[in-house]
């Protein structure tokens, strides 16, 4: 399996709209935290969720969070 790539040690704090996301695991994405399928040719996917309401969510800036893809405070550990 690829390792994921440790993009900031802290959250990605954004305001999002209803609907879906997809969250780049990976850490290659250039549009960060989203997903613009630099993942191809590793073995980790892009984590989708949906928001019902348009809020502030805090996205995982490192890549180990164990709730992804919301950050649980993972990065404290690194």
């Amino acid at each position: 399996m690829t390792e994921p790539i440790c993009v900031q040690k802290a959250p990605y704090a954004v305001e999002l709209e209803a609907g879906d996301h997809y969250w780049c695991a990976c850490g290659r994405s250039k549009n960060q935290p989203f997903c613009d399928g630099s993942h191809t040719g590793t073995s980790i996917e892009p984590v989708k969720f949906t928001l019902t309401q348009k809020e502030i969510k805090y996205l995982c800036g490192c890549k180990t969070t164990k709730h992804a893809p919301f950050c649980d405070g993972s990065h404290s550990k690194l």
